[in-house]
């Protein structure tokens, strides 16, 4: 009887797991939605492209080399199959021993290839953030190149030092210390990826943003800063409410547990929590925007609702419902003037990511002490630090790279006929085009 529990305990937690990861999945809808909201209708058909093409790119990517380089997990996945196992039988007994020694309240029990598939979809994730920030003015195969980098080898380094407690290139430890090799540690916690996954994402666009420039009368030489609105905020919105759904996948699957009662407990806590920040951060969007507008901005709304994800992402299970809401309304007031602060840098970001993900990323990793005890001030910020300078260098001495030998950016006559032709030789709306 306690076997079959115990089988039925792997059973379970592989299916949460499984579930979770779909939900993480379809925020590339909610992503491609989004950004094909907030651009030009000229530039509709490539956004979409960039952003399908990422997602079977880091896939790949992260199967080839990502996931050995981030867990171990081995090149191209090998044995991973049957967890390593040599037969069902085998697989059977090492799950029921493994079980056995963690108890049935402890440690999670589950297939290794539910595990890569709800990784692999979070390094989709952090990619996705980049693609609206250089949306309309970008070499869609530069783009590309690029995405396999960072989902072969900057983001699963990074996620090694932190969630894998890999030590940084020897130097220390983000998480707990290791007195066998003589490493400090620093306690840094990031539950469900504020600093790994969104932070992350957003820095490896601010650097490509600041190599590539901004789109073409975007500022004026007086310095006037001249809007160009989105050509379908129905999709816009659409495409936060798919993320928003993505996300209870994104925090409750990094609960990683569902099986016991303490756990499923957890996983609710979590759900709570996550949709708590995501209404603060929309409420306090929309007052701040009400009060410097004069307006109910609905893109600053929708950016919002993101900027609460993301900040209550950091740590989503310690929170009390009402400490949720106060970190995503912060979020939701720091994402409305990180937006205004970088348009009078001239940083041309179309759908805000580098605010949401970025800035509201930091907040999140900062924000963590405030409700877990665990956690440090200095160890939350040495670890976001680590991860943006790792990701910030890198990704900018790739872009360079990428400039020097095929170029980023599409000409001035593409960019003002649409990338959707040049890039990829049709139009979005065909039907709305006048010749």
């Amino acid at each position: 009887m306690e076997n079959n529990i115990l089988e039925l305990q792997y059973a379970m937690d592989t299916f949460y797991f499984l579930v979770m990861g779909a939900l993480v999945m379809w925020m590339a809808a909610g992503f491609s939605m989004l950004e094909a909201g907030l651009v030009r209708s000229k530039s509709t058909t490539e956004i979409l492209t960039k952003n399908i093409a990422l997602y079977a790119i880091a896939c790949t990517a992260y199967l080839v080399i990502g996931y050995e380089i981030m867990y171990d997990g081995g090149f191209l996945l090998n044995d991973i199959a049957l967890d390593g196992a040599k037969d069902a039988k085998g697989l059977t007994e090492a799950v029921l021993a493994e079980s056995a020694k963690a108890g049935f309240g402890g440690d999670s029990v589950y297939s290794n290839a539910s595990d890569f598939f709800f990784q692999v979809v979070f390094v989709a994730t952090a990619m996705s953030i980049v693609s609206g920030a250089v949306a309309e003015r970008m070499k869609l195969w530069a783009f590309l190149v690029f995405a396999v980098v960072m989902t072969a080898f900057i983001y699963p380094m990074e996620g090694s030092w932190t969630w894998n407690s890999q030590s940084v290139f020897g130097l220390f430890n983000l998480g707990d210390a290791d007195e066998k090799a003589g490493l400090i540690g620093f306690g840094f916690s990031d539950f469900a990826g504020s600093g790994i996954v969104h932070m992350a994402g957003a820095a490896a666009a601010l650097s490509g943003v600041m190599l590539l420039g901004a789109r073409k009368g975007k500022y004026g030489k007086d310095g006037r800063i001249h809007p160009i609105p989105g050509a379908n905020l129905p999709l816009a919105a659409l495409g936060t409410f798919i993320l928003w759904m993505g996300w209870f996948g994104f925090n409750g699957g990094s609960v990683l547990k569902l099986g016991d009662i303490a756990s499923a407990n957890s996983v609710a806590m979590v759900f709570l929590n996550t949709n708590a920040a995501a209404a603060g951060g929309v409420i306090t969007a929309l007052i701040v925007a009400r009060i410097l507008f004069g307006k109910a901005d609905l893109t600053m709304a929708l950016n919002g609702a993101l900027a609460g994800l993301v900040a209550i992402t950091a740590e989503p299970s310690t929170p009390s419902p009402l400490w949720a809401l106060i970190i995503g309304s912060i979020g939701g007031i720091i994402v409305v003037f990180s937006i205004i602060t970088l348009d009078k840098l001239k940083l041309d970001d179309p759908v805000g990511a580098i605010s949401v993900h970025g800035v509201v990323g930091f907040w999140g990793v900062m924000a963590v002490p405030l409700t877990n005890d665990g956690a440090t001030f200095l160890g939350q910020f040495v670890g976001a630090a680590t991860i943006f300078i790792w990701v910030f260098v890198t990704s900018f001495i790739v872009w360079l790279v990428l400039k020097m030998v095929m170029g980023i950016r599409v000409s001035e006559e593409e960019e003002y006929e649409g990338v959707d032709i040049g890039e990829c030789g049709m139009e979005a709306y065909p039907e709305f085009t006048t010749k």
